[in-house]
């Protein structure tokens, strides 16, 4: 689908579970279909926003304004999901995530929380280390071995979904990337207490 203008008419008129040839966007697209994306892990990031831009100058509800409040809103609701859809695509972890639902394996990560052995133990050792960290120079040395295995998860997880169309193996994946994520935002927690001390 070629998304190439949109008017009040058409927002207001369109059915959106249908693609019309009218340049609507269909809000029933998945996100991969909105940003005219083949549905793989590995996406080019500069195309996403650009398209991004061109889809929001589309949908902007300022451009509607003359046309009432109805237009408005709908093209509010246009914006948003433009804008949910492209904070999911942009993130590996969450484009990830959102590949696996879309393709039967589901990331339960509040149900489902088991991971390897291995990966349990860093994950400890490295809640310990940061427990012990009184200066910045041994929290950037968690950093890095949290950047090194971020990477590492991100480029198996892809390969797992792009390469071998393994999305239950994906998820798994995803929800150790999950673990790492929140041990990101605890490591800028603690670079944030010893700035302020």
């Amino acid at each position: 689908m070629s998304v190439t203008a949109v008017d009040a008419g058409n927002l207001l008129e369109c059915d959106v579970s249908q693609t019309t040839d009218r340049g609507v966007i269909n809000l029933q697209s998945n996100d991969f279909e909105l940003f005219e994306l083949k549905p793989q892990a590995t996406i080019d990031l500069g195309y996403l926003t650009r398209k991004w831009k061109e889809l929001q100058a589309l949908t902007h509800p300022d451009k509607f304004t003359s046309s009432g409040d109805s237009a408005v809103r709908v093209a509010m609701q246009y914006s948003i999901r433009v804008n949910e859809a492209y904070q999911r695509l942009k993130s590996p972890l969450t484009r990830f995530g959102y590949l696996c639902e879309l393709n039967g394996a589901p990331i339960e990560a509040e149900r489902n929380t088991s991971m390897p052995l291995e990966f349990l133990s860093q994950q400890m050792q490295w809640r310990e280390d940061l427990d012990e960290a009184s200066t910045v120079s041994a929290l950037e040395i968690i950093q890095s071995e949290v950047d090194q295995l971020k990477e590492s998860l991100e480029l198996e997880c892809a390969n797992t979904i792009d390469q071998k169309c393994d999305f239950a193996g994906a998820a798994k994946i995803v929800r150790s990337m999950m673990f790492v994520d929140r041990f990101q935002s605890d490591i800028d927690k603690k670079f944030d207490l010893l700035d302020r001390s």
